[in-house]
Formats: structure tokens, sequence, C-alpha cells
């Protein structure tokens, strides 16, 4: 396949202050994430909770994530991006400490929601920030080096987090809550309000009414939930069938840690070629790829095998992260922007929850080899999904950059 190019922005430009706050901002709230990769832990040798109750509060967590794509996204468009991020930041670190004070179990369960809710509040905002302050040219370059920011903040704070766990849970706690008043601060400092001044006297549309309507969007949706449906098999399927060959917990942990090295060394370099691609197909060759690795899991049963496997979806991975927010930055009607990038994230969501229980079940009553087959199959169809919305995409990008 082919992958035209872009002719918009052929050399690099210098990215705004703005957006390098915003930069640091990822990273520092990354490097701090502490608590929810040792979550469960705490909650089981700390509070001594069972499990399933344990996994149950985690899900809360989760729950939190998704409410907040909405939430997020109407914040972003009616109160303002700049708003939005700093009652995400200021509310996660008393969100964080309470969850860490609690001992009844409603509380912890009330804490646990409001972590994952206000600590995701700022992604529809951020994504909306970034199209508002860049051109359509630097948006990718930008997107990618955001996502490069936080698997390197997060690459950090997985290892460093197991060492601060040995001295006490609590630790964990605190020193997350302190990095995101931080990044709060960093945000008050440096980044001032980029929500587009729209006419006054125009009326306010509602959201569904605009996006149920907007047929190429919901087919953006769609595939975008096949996609984050084949992805998290990289985080509950891929395991299960690991140990299905006799690999032990440890070699997983090894494997699954080449997502992030491949990201932080090799996503720099393939940034400045990304920007030169045509967006949509761009993305469409990235999913294809993400589920074409996940498909060599059918012929592999060694570590550096399932490890290849890894290295394959991860490059599709690091297209897909550097292209996606783009393509639905220039989707979305400049007025209900947030809460389009807020419809984008909670699709993501939705498929953190269908991935999981479509791969485990596939696992259990067809066998790994229909599992990972089933993964390059639902490749192929959202690859040529999202490659034949790419003329739609680009009328609509083209006829809201005429707008602006």
């Amino acid at each position: 396949m082919t992958t035209a190019a872009v002719v918009e922005a052929p050399a690099p430009t210098a990215l705004p202050r703005a957006f390098w706050a915003l930069w640091v901002c990822q990273l520092v709230n990354r490097l701090g994430s502490f608590v929810q990769p040792f979550l469960v832990l705490y909650l089981t040798h700390d509070r001594h909770l069972s499990a399933g109750t344990a996994g149950a509060v985690a899900a809360a967590v989760g729950a939190g994530t998704v409410a907040a794509q909405l939430a997020g996204g109407w914040l972003a468009d009616r109160v303002g991006r700049r708003l939005t991020m700093l009652i995400c930041f200021f509310g996660t670190a008393a969100a964080l400490i309470l969850l860490g004070s609690a001992r009844a179990m409603v509380m912890i369960w009330v804490a646990a929601f409001l972590v994952g809710l206000l600590g995701d509040l700022f992604r529809p905002a951020v994504q909306a920030t970034v199209a508002d302050m860049l051109q359509p040219g630097e948006r990718v370059r930008a997107y990618g080096l955001l996502f490069w920011a936080i698997n390197l903040g997060f690459s950090v704070s997985t290892v460093s987090a197991g060492v601060l766990a040995s001295i006490g849970y609590g630790l964990l706690f605190w020193l997350n809550a302190g990095t995101s008043v931080i990044a709060g601060v960093v945000i008050w400092a440096m980044v001032p309000e980029s929500r587009p001044v729209l006419d006054e006297d125009a009326p306010r549309r509602p959201l569904l009414a605009v996006a149920l309507r907007d047929h190429v969007f919901l087919l953006m949706i769609l595939i975008q939930i096949g996609y984050a449906t084949i992805y998290f098999q990289g985080y509950s399927t891929l395991p299960l069938a690991m140990a299905a060959d006799g690999l032990p917990s440890q070699t997983y942990g090894l494997v699954i840690a080449l997502n992030g090295v491949v990201i932080v060394l090799i996503q720099p370099f393939l940034g400045k070629w990304l920007v030169k691609l045509d967006r949509p197909k761009l993305l469409s060759a990235s999913m294809l790829v993400v589920g074409l690795g996940f498909g060599l899991g059918a012929v592999v049963h060694s570590w550096w095998g399932y490890g290849l496997s890894v290295v394959v979806w991860t490059i599709g991975e690091i297209g897909f992260a550097a292209v996606i927010g783009a393509v639905f930055a220039d989707l979305a009607p400049v007025d209900l922007r947030g809460r389009y990038m807020g419809l984008s994230g909670m699709a993501f969501g939705v498929g953190t929850v269908v991935g999981p229980l479509a791969g485990t079940n596939a696992l259990e009553h067809l066998g790994p080899t229909v599992t990972w087959i089933g993964c390059a199959l639902l490749g192929v169809v959202i690859f040529l999904g999202q490659y034949s919305l790419a003329p739609a995409l680009h009328a609509r990008a083209a006829a809201n950059a005429a707008t602006a």
C-alpha cells in the first residue's frame, strides 16, 4: 500500500512555549503515576481486601476514566480548556489523598471513582488545546511528542514505584498527589486559555444532535472501538496465552516492557517521518500493523516470538497514537471540538471493556490460534473501513480549515 505525502507543513516549525508546557505537564504527571499500577496490591496487602474486591475497586477507577471523557469534553468546551485541566490536576491530588486515607468501603469506592474521573478530565482538554494552538500540519508531530512524554514518564514511574512501595504504599499516594499538583502549577503558570472565541449570538449546539447525524464520526468511533479491542489483548489475553505456553509471569513482564522501550527509543525518530504522511491512510495502516502484530501470536510459542509480536504491534501503536488526535481534530466542528475529543476517548474506553472480555473468552473456548487469527482479521476489517473513510476525512478537514 502506498501512503500519500501531505503537502502541508513540509518543514517543521518551532512549537509554541505553551505546547512545551503541556509536554512537561504530561511528563511530570506520568512520572508520578505510582498509585494505579500498585492499587490492587495496596488494597490486598495494606487494606486486607480480597482479590475480587480489590479488582472491583480498580474497575471503579476505570469507570471514572470512561465518564471523564464525556465530562472533560463538555467542560473543555463550556468552561475552557485551562480551567478543566486545573480542576483535573488539583482535584486528582485531593482524590488520591482521600483514597490513600480512606478506611470505610464506601469511601474507598467513592475515592477510587473520583481518582478515575478527575485523573482523566485533562485528556479531551489537552487534545483540544493542541488542536486550538497549532495548524493542522503541525498536530501529528505535537501529538506524537505528547505520546512519547507519557510513555517515558510511565516507564520510569513503574520502576521507581516498585522501590517506593517497599518503603510503604502510603508514600505512593502522597508523591502521586504531589506530581499532580506540580502539573497543575505548570498549567496555571504557562498555559493560556485556547478555546476559540465563538459568536455569542450563535445558538449552542447540543453534542448528540450533531454527532448522531455525523456518519463519518460515528464510523470512526466504531473503528476506534475495534482498534482498542485488539490493543487491550496485550494486557489481558497475552499473559494468559504465554502462561499456557509454559512461560512464567516474569517473562510476560519482560516481554510487555518492550512496548515502553520501543516507544521511548523509536518514536522520536519515526515522528519526523510520520508528519509527512497522509493522516487518514497512516491511521488505517497503523491499525493493520497492530492487528497483524497480535496475529503473530497464532504461530509463536517462545518468549522471543511473543517479544517480536509486541515490537510489531508497538510500531503500529506509535503511528496510531501520533495521528488519531489530529484526525479527530480535523473532523470535529470547532464549537464541539472538546466534546468530540471526549467521545473519541470514551470509545477507546469501551474497547478496554470489550477487549478483555472478548479475548479471554475466545482464548478459553476457541483456543489461542483462533483468538490471534481473529485479531488479525479484525485488524484487516478496520483497516479497510478506515482507509475507505480517507476521502470523507480529507473533505471534512478542508471544510473546517476554510471556516476556521
